[in-house]
């Protein structure tokens, strides 16, 4: 397990998601964490789109690419918040070939908190953050 970590989902890359050099097509990355994202946050017992949950948009995504992932390799998709500012939070991504040793991607997602009425953004939640903390937080020994 990746340090800091809690929380994988694991996946298998399709032929669809690769390449004509059998690599995944850099934009798939970004569908791989956003499939983190939901699994993460159904592990939490949460539901976007519910009406309880905080709506988010993505205002920053940056990919960091370390070694190619090809199709039919299983990959571990890491995740956790590593922050969180009033309206915001950001998501760490980690993509690892099974076993948490073998890093081939780093994703980095910052979600702002949104009114979807008015496409502002707002505070989010305390009971929203404590929540996340509770789940985070590893459990003494």
């Amino acid at each position: 397990m990746p340090e800091g970590f809690r929380f994988a989902h694991r996946f298998r890359v399709r032929y669809s998601e690769v390449d004509p050099q059998a690599v995944v097509f850099n934009a798939r990355y970004l569908d791989y964490a956003d499939m983190a994202i939901v699994e993460y946050w159904r592990a939490l017992g949460l539901k976007p789109g519910d009406g309880a949950t905080p709506e988010f948009h993505v205002g920053r995504a940056l990919v960091t690419y370390r070694q190619p992932i090809r199709v039919d390799e299983e990959i571990d998709a890491w995740v956790r918040v590593s922050r969180f500012g009033t309206a915001s939070m950001t998501n760490l991504i980690a993509l690892h070939g099974p076993g948490g040793d073998d890093l081939r991607a780093e994703i980095e997602l910052v979600y702002v908190c949104v009114d979807l009425a008015s496409g502002r953004s707002q505070p989010i939640p305390e009971a929203f953050k404590a929540r996340i903390a509770a789940f985070e937080t590893p459990v003494p020994a």
